[in-house]
């Protein structure tokens, strides 16, 4: 069976947040064109096309949508898009959604048309209310946890699949017990931590919000002192950089690409069409094209593509020389320091520390799920 996975921008770099750390705010300032605008139907039904036409009975597609923030498109618009999937695609086929959003926009009729529609909706919640607030904060410049905790809580309510994203900020590094915690009490969820992207061209750690490889490598070994005593408990809590270490250590594949060592998993499909390798990398050396000039495999076939998967391809050459290269597999493209012979993963030290400290205990619990 062939999956094809496609990271959507239905409303582009748009945004009803100032999120002082957001990478694609970032990104967006380094292309030529900041937003490509909202999504049209034209475009969306060629992006629907193009997925047909490249799978078969049997086979599965999936999408996602991101921003920006997606819910901006307006909720007729995903309406209409998986109208036309009905429409357009062929007997046979699975078609699985989800969606990233802020959740500004989320009230009961969104929530509705997520369950109804099956969708697995990731939520941005920054660990506690104060955390939250000082980085995720509106075009007013005030904190939007409570309205985020109450799109959670319609969510819930409505019986849609649910996870958490927390960015991880050196002010959040500095309290793995307590963000935990205060993410638990939100609800059984399944929890993501992502470290935190500097500015493209700024130098790693100069922002007031940076994370630094000693400050993450702490976070990761404070967080898994309280995902392993909850296992312990018999209550698990799916953090999915764990899930995947887990995954790699009984023998089965990871769920991300930067746990894989391989880049090149999904195409992203920006408002008017443009393609390109990878969501960190949507600039303007990277596009690959237009969904409305190319198919499926001639965007995966694509000269622009072939660099983005030789760039990324192999791991830093620091891999060579440490004992925990195949967990951590050289982790994102987007933290490497450099390609080639200096390369090495900004990140490196605090994946050292936390497989110093944690790896028993990891292997104890990959046993279990073996």
């Amino acid at each position: 069976m062939k999956q094809l996975t496609f990271l959507v921008k239905p409303a582009s770099s748009l945004c009803d947040l100032r999120c002082r750390y957001c990478f694609y705010e970032d990104e967006a300032q380094h292309r030529e064109t900041k937003s490509m605008g909202l999504m049209t139907e034209g475009t969306a039904r060629r992006l629907i096309q193009a997925a047909a036409e490249a799978v078969e009975p049997g086979d599965a597609i999936q999408i996602t949508f991101q921003g920006g923030e997606p819910t901006l498109a307006g909720l007729d618009f995903f309406r209409r898009f998986l109208a036309l999937e009905r429409e357009l695609c062929p007997p046979g086929v699975s078609i699985h959604h989800s969606i990233q959003t802020n959740g500004m926009s989320v009230d009961g009729e969104w929530a509705a048309f997520f369950r109804d529609n099956g969708f697995l909706v990731g939520l941005s919640m920054d660990g506690t209310r104060p955390l939250h607030d000082a980085q995720r904060v509106d075009a007013q410049g005030k904190g939007t946890w409570d309205r985020a905790a109450a799109a959670l809580a319609r969510l819930d309510q409505a019986g849609v699949e649910t996870n958490l994203l927390c960015v991880v900020t050196g002010q959040i590094a500095r309290s793995p017990q307590k963000v935990y915690q205060a993410l638990k009490k939100l609800g059984p969820h399944p929890l993501q931590f992502i470290p935190c992207l500097d500015p493209i061209q700024a130098p790693r750690g100069s922002m007031p919000y940076s994370l630094s490889p000693q400050r993450y490598g702490q976070f990761l070994c404070g967080l898994f002192d309280c995902w392993y005593r909850d296992w312990q408990a018999g209550q698990y809590t799916s953090i999915r950089l764990f899930d995947d270490y887990l995954r790699i250590l009984a023998g089965m594949p990871p769920s991300t690409c930067a746990a894989s060592g391989a880049c090149g998993s999904y195409l992203v499909v920006e408002g008017d069409g443009s393609l390109y390798p990878c969501d960190f990398f949507v600039l303007d050396e990277w596009r690959i094209g237009s969904i409305h000039d190319l198919s499926v495999e001639q965007a995966i076939s694509h000269p622009v593509s072939r660099r983005f998967l030789a760039r990324g391809g192999g791991q830093p050459s620091a891999c060579a020389r440490c004992p925990y290269a195949g967990l951590c597999r050289g982790g994102c493209p987007r933290d490497w320091t450099a390609f080639g012979l200096q390369g090495e993963n900004y990140y490196c030290p605090a994946f050292r520390q936390f497989f110093q400290y944690a790896l028993p205990r990891l292997n104890q619990a990959a046993a279990a799920l073996r």
